[in-house]
């Protein structure tokens, strides 16, 4: 409701679409919004002649085009036309073949499946039986593969690209990723803009990546991926999805320039100087946006949910969700975006310590994995020098000084303890704050891992004493370059005034679901969107706290005013202070807020709908537990246990299972 006339609740294979367009008779039909799945159905009903049978014209880029950036083969000889590189690489549709691009193009190499989705039967090989083993799990996807030269190492970087009918064409974003080429890039941290390139190499990406599309024919909107020697200019493309695709979300949100609306309104004919920017209506959508902020994107993982999974990251996608950090600094960013993730960390220092010896940090740095920045911080822990670390894992020594940066700050916060919090000066609290520490952060690196949340409470009073306080921003798209007002906004402590006011007409504000994980994901997103949308009609002005750059919620026109920012207890306290809403609703977003609910109410913030006391009675299961007792509610026998002897003891009462 709402979003269509009709929505049909069919799967998106050749029969069903076709059945369709046989009853509708529509007058287009758009193949790119709706990624890998709709891209492989509009394929298969282009060679089936069902387009043409019906007369139904394809809006956008040509099925063509997207056949030429699909099939491996046609794509590497569309851009030796142009004379853009592109790896090594053999496209074969045999075993036989496979093994023979082996021989010829000499290991590594990279296995890969033509039109996949998520990396999808990809993989490196060694040798000739490892080559074996993932062709044949390569051809069970696909039935054609590409036998790909290795180009480990190297950095990879993105571009989204918009080109109009009118052969209009600019580059959105730009994002590299923090990992070399060899995980794929969804599996990866993604920085957006890049902030390792030269001005050349950025300039000469940006103008191969205009060239190729033009080539190819792309109308709306595309991705193109690159390959980059670390020590030379030397490149390869990657590939290009010639579809919105999760980097065209993130690069969306990370710039607050609307890619979906754009491309479907060039897919419609317009040009890119016919559109209005949406967040300024100002300018027109022919711009290439600004940042004067650092975004940082960091995969969410659930491996620990399945028993004997391989816990190494590689080519193909194993992440469930991911977030999205706004700051001043990369280091700002990344230790919000680690918070984000839900996994317990407080960031990249000041978390449980774990002891490691150093051949197991080599082996965790050598070998990607999802505690893989983690152990880049236990290895500064046991001495290790920037550059080895470098060695180990060919991220590039920009991000790893930064990380050093926070792993300094950290420890002379360590130094200070004999001191405690009156010890702690201003300059040295700007300063940890700058580089991203959360309150909790400083409690525990400060006075040590005792009684955490009441320590969090005593730093955020001496801080406030201090007048050290975040500053609201906006997302303009254009670096404040020209004047704006957008609702689009992000806190961070570089900065000495806010970028606008408090809502002064009475408000709600809805705390968003957050990362998106096995057990938690779109629905309770739709249960915020409905919330919002509701307050509004209401009469209320709307504000919303999420941080998820895949949900409907974070786009900048649901709600009045959207904060791209943590879902913790000190940053959603730091936004109602300095928004003052007539309410907060926590009931829609899932267990994050529920989690922060008995803190909020202490703190005295206004919660709507279910009391904090009674979300506490249905979390603790010893209310809970109590409450089903008066109420003579049969319930299954339980017990908290704090021993092994206990748990036996308590099993031989009750037995198994």
């Amino acid at each position: 409701e709402g979003m269509a006339d009709d929505v049909y609740f069919l799967p998106v294979t050749p029969y069903f679409v076709e059945e369709v367009i046989k009853k509708e008779r529509p007058d287009g039909i758009l193949v790119a919004f709706g990624g890998q799945t709709a891209l492989n159905c509009a394929v298969a009903l282009y060679r089936a002649g069902v387009f043409e049978k019906y007369n139904l014209p394809v809006l956008g880029t040509p099925v063509q085009a997207i056949i030429d950036t699909e099939d491996r083969d046609i794509f590497k000889d569309k851009l030796d036309q142009i004379g853009v590189l592109t790896a090594r690489s053999v496209a074969v549709t045999t075993m036989a073949d496979a093994l023979a691009a082996g021989e010829k193009i000499g290991f590594p190499i990279i296995v890969r499946a033509a039109f996949a989705l998520g990396g999808l039967g990809s993989g490196f090989a060694n040798n000739m039986d490892e080559l074996r083993a993932l062709a044949e799990k390569a051809f069970t996807t696909s039935d054609q593969i590409l036998v790909e030269e290795s180009l480990k190492g190297w950095k990879e970087v993105e571009y989204e690209v918009v080109r109009d009918a009118f052969d209009n064409c600019i580059t959105v974003c730009n994002m590299e990723n923090f990992d070399p080429i060899g995980i794929h890039t969804g599996e990866s941290i993604v920085v957006a803009p890049s902030q390792t390139l030269s001005n050349r190499e950025y300039h000469k990406l940006r103008s191969i990546g205009i060239k190729t599309i033009r080539h190819l024919g792309i109308v709306g909107e595309c991705n193109i991926q690159y390959a980059l020697d670390p020590v030379s200019e030397d490149y390869r493309v990657i590939e290009v999805n010639a579809r919105l695709s999760r980097s065209s979300a993130l690069a969306s949100k990370a710039t607050g320039y609307p890619l979906a609306f754009v491309a479907a309104k060039l897919s419609l004919g317009y040009s890119l100087a016919e559109l209005k920017n949406s967040v300024t209506q100002t300018t027109t959508a022919f711009f290439e946006p600004a940042l004067d902020y650092v975004v940082v994107k960091l995969p969410r993982w659930d491996l620990g949910k399945f028993a004997g999974v391989q816990r190494l990251i590689g080519s193909a996608m194993k992440s469930v969700g991911e977030v999205m950090a706004i700051g001043k600094s990369f280091e700002e960013a990344i230790q919000k975006g680690l918070r984000m993730l839900d996994t317990g960390k407080r960031g990249f220092v000041g978390n449980a310590p774990e002891q490691a010896d150093n051949e197991t940090i080599d082996r965790l740095l050598n070998q990607p994995n999802e505690e893989r920045i983690f152990a880049i911080n236990q290895a500064f822990e046991a001495g290790y020098t920037i550059e080895r670390v470098h060695e180990l894992t060919r991220i590039d020594l920009w991000f790893l000084q930064r990380l050093y940066t926070i792993f300094e700050l950290g420890q002379r916060l360590t130094g200070q303890r004999e001191q405690g919090l009156e010890g702690l000066g201003i300059d040295l609290l700007r300063q940890t704050k700058k580089a991203g520490f959360s309150d909790q952060q400083l409690a525990v690196q400060l006075l040590g891992a005792g009684d955490v949340k009441a320590d969090e409470l005593r730093v955020r009073a001496h801080r406030k004493a201090l007048g050290v306080l975040p500053v609201v921003k906006q997302i303009d798209t254009l670096a404040a370059e020209f004047p704006a007002k957008t609702n689009y906004l992000y806190l961070t402590y570089h900065g000495t005034e806010n970028d606008l006011a408090p809502e002064t007409e009475r408000s709600i504000a809805v705390l968003g679901s957050g990362v998106y994980r096995i057990g938690s994901s779109v629905e309770f997103d739709w249960c915020g969107v409905n919330a919002v949308q509701t307050a509004a009609a209401e009469g209320y002005k709307t504000l919303i706290i999420n941080y998820n750059p895949e949900t409907v919620s974070t786009d900048y026109d649901v709600s009045d005013r959207l904060y791209f920012e943590e879902l913790s207890y000190e940053r959603v306290m730091d936004i109602l202070e300095f928004e003052q809403p007539t309410g907060v609703i926590l009931s829609t977003g899932g267990q994050i807020p529920n989690n922060l609910a008995t803190r909020l109410d202490e703190a005295g913030a206004p919660i709507l709908g279910t009391s904090a006391a009674s979300i506490d009675m249905a979390e603790n299961r010893h209310k809970f537990s109590s409450i089903m007792d008066e109420l003579g509610i049969a319930q299954p026998r339980w017990n908290e246990l704090t021993s092994l002897a206990d748990m036996h003891a308590f099993v031989g009462e009750v037995g198994y299972p």
